[in-house]
């Protein structure tokens, strides 16, 4: 299985793929892709579009997870990163691709074990996952690979959890999740912590 993750920026948008290699992940590669702020916005969204269009086309990836934006304090910086999300989400359908978005709490919460974690704690814990002589730069590329170990180790589950809620089996919802090691919170409960 292979999983490319996009950190979605217009000014900066980081990819990264890994690849499931027995019962760890490998990277594949990681990188930036950047235009020139001083172009028109219309064509530096056409050349990020054709970019990821390609690394899509080269990379074969089964899965994509791009990073939700929640909450941004600078409007501007939103809008661009929900353009180049826009842009990540339109690309993978074209290649009839599955996606699934995560916000940055989730993928840190999946790389470090703690949401609140920060950007060098989540870069030596990408590191460690696979097995990467130092950490991996730019941020921006570090972020991607984290979003696709995230959907490496999260998606099977949160699809089996999604696809059971869907068809109405409420006992495999539970059962998945179990055998995931993972208890689902139910009746508004907080989430719990992974069994031993």
């Amino acid at each position: 299985m292979r999983v490319l993750g996009i950190d979605p920026g217009v000014s900066r948008c980081g990819y990264g793929c890994v690849e499931r290699k027995g019962a760890g992940l490998a990277a594949v590669c990681a990188g930036v892709i950047t235009t020139d702020p001083a172009e028109r916005l219309e064509r530096r969204l056409a050349e990020l579009s054709a970019e990821l269009r390609t690394l899509i086309a080269e990379l074969s990836p089964d899965l994509v997870a791009v990073e939700r934006v929640l909450f941004q304090v600078n409007a501007r910086t939103a809008m661009s990163v929900g353009q180049a999300a826009g842009l990540a989400l339109v690309a993978a359908a074209e290649a009839g691709l599955v996606v699934t978005t995560y916000s940055a709490n989730e993928v840190k919460q999946a790389v470090t074990g703690w949401g609140g974690a920060g950007k060098a704690d989540v870069q030596r814990m990408v590191a460690v996952l696979l097995a990467l002589p130092s950490p991996p730069r730019p941020p921006d590329a570090a972020d991607a690979l984290a979003l696709a170990i995230c959907h490496a180790q999260v998606g099977p589950s949160r699809q089996r959890v999604s696809e059971a809620q869907r068809t109405g089996q409420p006992d495999a919802v539970r059962s998945d999740a179990c055998s995931a090691g993972q208890v689902p919170p139910s009746h508004g409960e907080p989430a719990r912590e992974p069994l031993p």
